[in-house]
C-alpha cells in the first residue's frame, strides 16, 4: 500500500542517519481515533486491523472515547479488544462531557467531546513515543489517523511532529460535499445545489439536516472540512469503480491532500461476536435457515435508526399487503438526545392489532440484528435500508439490492446517489427524514414488491458491483494497492 511508503518515508525523516537494516528491525506504530459511534468506530478499527495483517511490522492502537449514553460501543470495544492480535484498543481517561448549553446537535457534542480529550490523546502519544529507542526491537510512532469529527486533534499531531492522516468512513461524494460547504448558505431557498462530487444537482430535499436546520452542526462540519486539507492524505472507505465521478472531483482539487479509495473496509463477522442478545441471534438465524433462497426482505434502519409509532404502523400494513417473507429489525426511539435506540420490551405496543399473528408464517419481527451476517444469508434477497454507508457497502459486498429509506446524517444524499446517479437501488424514498411526511403503506408495498420481484436490471448491476468490491481488496487490485 502507498501508506507503507508514507510511513517508511516518515521513518527516514525521523531517523535518516540509521541504516536500512536497522529500520527493517523496527516495529512501526500507527494510532487511530474515531468518533464514538458504531458507524465511525467499527470501520476505523477494521482498517487498523487490515494494516497490521498486511504488514507484520505495523502495529496499531485505537484510542477510544467514553460515551455512557451508548452502551453498545463499550460492549463492542470490550469484545474487539479481547480478540485483537497486533491491534490494541486503548481507552482514554474519562473527561466531563460538554454541557447542554454548549451544543445544539450531536455533531457539535461529539466534536467538543473529542476536542476536550486533547490532553489525554497527547499523553497517550507521548507514552507510545517513550518506547522509541535505538535497539533493534524498538517501536516507532509514525502516524496518527483522525476521522471526520476529530480534526481538532491535528493540533496534537503537529505539536508532537507526528504525520496526520484522515480516515473518512462516509462516501467520497459526501467528502466532496463537506469540502463545498463554505460555498453554501444554509438558509438559502434555492431548490437545487450543484456540488462537484455529484453528477447531478442535489435537490434541497436530500440535503442533510446539518444544512437544513442551520444549527451548530453546519459550522462544525465546515470547520472539520477545512482542516481535512491539513492532513498528509485522505483515506476514503469506498471503491474506485463505485464512485468514479466523486473521486475524480477530489483528485481534481489541487489544494486537497492525495485521496486514496481503500474500501470496502467491512466487519463481515458483524455484531454476532458481541451481540447483547445471543438468544435472539440464534432465533433469527434458525428462522432464516428455514426460508427459501432470496425470498426474504430484510428491513433495518441501522444501529441508530428508529421510527415513530405511526410510521411503524404504515410499514407493518405495507409488509402485510406485499405478502412477502420479511425480517424486520424494529427498535424503539431513544429516550434522550444522545442515546441510541433500544429494543422494544413488547413490539405489540406499536404494531397493528393481530399483525404478529397474521404474519407468523411469513415474517419475523426482532430487535438488534447482526446485520452483516443476515445480509450474507442465502435466504435474504432484498434490503430496505436507511442507506448508511457501511450498510450500503455490506449490501453491495453480498450482492443484496437495496430499497432506499434514509433517516438521518448524510443518508438522503447516499440514497440519491444510489438511485439517481448509480442506478444501484430501488427507491422507496430518497428524501425521508424523521418528523417529515409519512411513508404510506402503499409506498412500502410498491417498494418491497419492486425490490423483490421487479428489479432485474438493478439486481444484475448489484451482482456486478459485488464482484468489483470483492476483487478490490485482493493483492495488486485497486484498494489493496492504493
Amino acid at each position: 500500500m502507498i501508506l507503507y511508503v508514507y510511513i517508511y518515508m516518515s521513518i527516514i525523516h525521523l531517523n535518516n542517519s540509521k541504516l536500512l537494516g536497522h529500520l527493517i528491525m523496527t516495529r512501526f506504530e500507527v494510532v487511530f481515533i474515531a468518533t464514538p459511534a458504531l458507524g465511525n468506530l467499527v470501520p476505523i478499527v477494521e482498517f487498523a486491523d487490515l494494516l497490521t495483517k498486511h504488514n507484520p511490522q505495523l502495529s496499531a492502537t485505537v484510542l477510544t472515547v467514553t460515551t455512557p449514553q451508548r452502551p453498545l460501543i463499550s460492549t463492542y470495544v470490550q469484545s474487539r479488544a479481547s480478540s485483537a492480535t497486533n491491534l490494541k484498543l486503548l481507552h482514554l481517561p474519562t473527561v466531563d462531557p460538554p454541557t447542554p448549553d454548549q451544543y445544539q446537535s450531536f455533531i457539535a457534542f461529539v466534536s467538543l467531546h473529542i476536542q476536550n480529550h486533547k490532553h489525554q490523546v497527547k499523553n497517550a502519544l507521548l507514552n507510545l513515543k517513550k518506547n522509541e529507542s535505538n535497539s533493534f526491537d524498538s517501536v516507532r510512532l509514525v502516524a496518527l489517523f483522525v476521522d471526520m469529527f476529530s480534526t481538532t486533534l491535528i493540533d496534537v499531531a503537529a505539536e508532537l511532529a507526528v504525520p496526520c492522516y484522515l480516515f473518512f468512513a462516509s462516501p467520497a461524494s459526501f467528502l466532496g460535499f463537506t469540502l463545498h460547504l463554505d460555498q453554501v448558505d444554509p438558509v438559502e431557498s434555492e431548490s437545487e445545489l450543484a456540488v462537484p462530487s455529484f453528477e447531478n444537482p442535489l435537490p434541497r430535499s436530500v440535503l442533510p439536516n446539518l444544512v437544513l436546520d442551520a444549527n451548530d452542526a453546519f459550522s462544525w462540519v465546515a470547520y472539520h472540512a477545512r482542516r481535512y486539507r491539513e492532513t498528509k492524505g485522505i483515506f476514503v472507505n469506498t471503491v474506485q469503480e463505485l464512485e468514479p465521478h466523486a473521486l475524480q472531483s477530489l483528485y481534481n482539487d489541487s489544494e486537497l491532500p492525495r485521496v486514496y479509495p481503500i474500501g470496502p473496509v467491512l466487519d463481515l463477522v458483524g455484531s454476532n461476536q458481541w451481540d447483547p442478545n445471543p438468544a435472539q441471534y440464534k432465533r433469527i438465524m434458525e428462522w432464516l435457515d428455514q426460508q427459501p433462497v432470496s425470498s426474504v426482505v430484510f428491513v433495518c434502519f441501522g444501529s441508530m435508526g428508529s421510527l415513530k409509532a405511526n410510521q411503524v404502523e404504515e410499514i407493518a400494513t405495507g409488509l402485510e399487503m406485499a405478502n412477502v417473507r420479511f425480517l424486520w429489525a424494529l427498535r424503539e426511539p431513544p429516550k434522550a438526545q444522545l442515546e441510541d435506540p433500544r429494543d422494544y420490551t413488547n413490539p405489540k405496543d406499536v404494531l397493528p392489532d393481530g399483525f404478529l399473528e397474521r404474519t407468523a408464517e411469513m415474517g419475523l419481527v426482532c430487535g438488534w440484528v447482526p446485520q452483516a451476517v443476515v445480509l450474507a444469508h442465502k435466504a435474504v434477497g432484498g434490503f430496505v435500508s436507511h442507506c448508511g454507508w457501511n450498510s450500503i457497502l455490506e449490501s453491495l459486498w453480498h450482492g443484496v439490492p437495496i430499497a432506499t429509506w434514509p433517516v438521518y446524517a448524510e443518508q438522503q444524499m447516499n440514497a440519491f446517489q444510489m438511485v439517481r446517479e448509480l442506478g444501484l437501488a430501488v427507491e422507496i424514498r430518497v428524501d425521508y427524514r424523521v418528523g417529515g411526511d409519512l411513508v404510506r403503506a402503499e409506498e412500502v408495498l410498491n417498494g418491497v414488491r419492486s425490490l423483490m420481484k421487479g428489479a432485474d436490471e438493478i439486481q444484475k448491476k448489484v451482482k456486478e458491483m459485488s464482484d468489483i468490491c470483492r476483487s478490490a481488496l485482493m493483492e495488486n487490485r485497486c484498494s489493496f494497492s492504493t
